[in-house]
């Protein structure tokens, strides 16, 4: 081959791998995309109307062009934690985890022996315990919570969801919904930012909401006590965690919660009780394309059916007006093919 046959065939070969290059550029965020989209974004959901609607719904909010079209930086998914994202019977998983704290404060403070309600809880006499009222139950959570740093805090709230058991055998960390973390997974390959707005503590659900949903702690938004800011000895500032509570995220306070830190209306919330009425109907008020959805908690086999009477989780009111207004409500029992994840 001569010399200029040798030139236009390295130019071709050039230009080969250079549009090569272009090629997979563009194709990337696509490549990515059909990765983490199998074939059916939701397994664990029974094909019927209710999965058909979530897809319907994410489908047209996602379509450039179409009627409903939802633009990225206005797709915002707002979940409740507490029977929404995992279980939440006998009692929410955060009141269980401050029973336990107390037990292992107890070694500290042999006095608690003696005194109401620490030494109801350290004899396992949940009647006792509950004789307390409200008030016993907030000392509680307030001892289990405070008298620590932001970080210390964290690292016990890791350390329990990382070996703590559930009454039923199973550990905390292995009661999420396994339909929810494909739904989570879906929402957020098709570009909306999903934050868990929980009435739980927000440091508590930050120990595990990144583990467990791939929540960053940023994108949690829950109730809070006030912190104090303090310098050490060292130089080196922290925050101590205080009993005074500065934030309560249930009913109306979601809603102003949402706008306060994340200053966009919802197009999609997903709750499981009353609660979370108020942000279900602030979604459900969004113009375009919105989804307002409940889960209902019917299968008492695979996990609990409750609704109306239950002090844990009381879906009433928020039944009522998922019927008049017509909100999505998914029936464990006949819309989830599994509740929860296999075992690990």
């Amino acid at each position: 081959m001569n010399r200029q046959g040798e030139s236009h065939m390295l130019r071709n070969i050039h230009n080969f791998f250079r549009l090569l290059i272009l090629a997979l550029f563009i194709a990337a965020p696509f490549m990515t995309h059909a990765q983490s989209l199998p074939a059916d974004p939701l397994p664990s959901w029974n094909d019927g109307a209710t999965k058909q609607a979530i897809l319907a719904f994410v489908g047209s909010a996602t379509t450039e062009g179409g009627a409903n079209y939802v633009p990225v930086e206005q797709r915002i998914a707002v979940f409740d934690n507490d029977g929404t994202l995992w279980a939440e019977q006998p009692i929410y998983f955060q009141i269980a985890f401050a029973l336990d704290r107390i037990k292992v404060l107890a070694v500290q403070h042999p006095e608690w022996k003696n005194q109401q309600p620490y030494k109801a809880i350290l004899e396992g006499d949940g009647k006792a315990a509950a004789a307390n009222g409200p008030e016993g139950l907030l000392q509680v959570l307030a001892t289990a919570h405070t008298g620590m740093t932001t970080e210390q805090f964290n690292t016990v709230v890791k350390d329990w969801i990382a070996t703590a058991k559930h009454p039923g055998g199973r550990l905390y960390r292995e009661m999420v919904y396994q339909p929810q973390l494909e739904l989570i997974r879906y929402l957020r390959a098709k570009g909306f930012k999903v934050f868990i707005v929980s009435g739980g503590g927000v440091e508590f659900m930050r120990g595990f909401a990144e583990t467990l949903y791939g929540i960053p702690p940023e994108q949690v938004i829950g109730s809070s006590a006030a912190t104090a800011y303090h310098v050490g000895p060292d130089g080196v500032p922290f925050l101590m965690k205080t009993d005074k509570v500065e934030v309560l995220n249930d009913g109306p306070g979601k809603v102003e919660n949402i706008n306060r830190f994340i200053g966009r209306r919802p197009v999609l919330a997903f709750g499981n009780s009353d609660g979370d009425k108020e942000m279900l109907e602030w979604t459900d008020a969004a113009k375009g394309a919105h989804l307002a959805v409940l889960l209902h908690h019917t299968d008492a086999v695979r996990e609990w059916a409750y609704d109306r009477a239950s002090p844990v989780g009381r879906l009433d009111t928020a039944l009522d007006e998922a019927a008049a207004k017509h909100w999505l409500v998914v029936d464990m029992k006949s819309d989830w093919k599994t509740v929860f994840p296999a075992k690990q």
